[in-house]
């Protein structure tokens, strides 16, 4: 039986400042979680304690690399659309994750999704021990090579509370989940003032 015990954001932040620390080299690191749990934001804030220790972060949102509304709109707002066409996994894994592992470089942002089109983002060299901090729902299933992991998990009635209406479709997918990438921490995140980190 898994065991979890209470920690603060801040808490969990220098925790996972520490881990990306010990690790050399270029890394990229996952925060997986819901748009309702607000992965960018924690991102955010690792990618600024690290910072804060003289390591070059940034902050890659998944939402920069939508698929254009043509082919979402195209599949329709289902459960098998929003895990199968609306994010671009490969181009994220190509652009971002294997990029900087093999060439020390990457694209900040893909698409734009406010004005559907091109986000025209130009390819960023890597300072030496960049940490690219990718933000989203649904990486770990894509078996993406990250260097360490963080899923912020959050129940289906916690999902209803914190999604917008227009956005509740969206609900189906992320509670069937898949199998994929065991995170490096996993946490609870139904009452973000209040999570739980597994420790087993």
């Amino acid at each position: 039986m898994p065991q979890f015990v209470p920690i603060s954001q801040a808490a969990l932040v220098e925790r996972l400042v520490e881990g990306v620390r010990a690790l050399p080299g270029y890394r990229v690191v996952a925060i997986d979680g819901a748009d309702a749990a607000r992965p960018v934001d924690l991102a955010e804030r690792v990618a600024a304690g690290l910072r804060d220790t003289g390591r070059a972060a940034e902050v890659v949102r998944l939402h920069d690399y939508v698929r254009p509304a043509s082919l979402r709109v195209e599949f329709g707002r289902d459960e098998v659309s929003y895990r199968t066409v609306w994010f671009d996994y490969e181009a994220l894994r190509r652009e971002v994750v294997d990029a900087l592992h093999s060439a020390g470089r990457w694209l900040p942002a893909l698409w734009d999704e406010v004005t559907d089109r091109s986000a025209r983002a130009a390819i960023r060299s890597a300072a030496d021990g960049t940490v690219l901090i990718v933000a989203g729902p649904m990486l770990l299933e894509r078996y993406l090579e990250f260097d360490l992991s963080v899923r912020l998990e959050m129940s289906e009635q916690a999902l209803r509370r914190n999604t917008p209406d227009e956005d509740r479709w969206t609900i189906p997918a992320l509670v069937a989940g898949e199998n994929g990438s065991e995170p490096t921490f996993f946490v609870r995140w139904d009452h973000p003032d209040r999570p739980a980190l597994r420790v087993d």
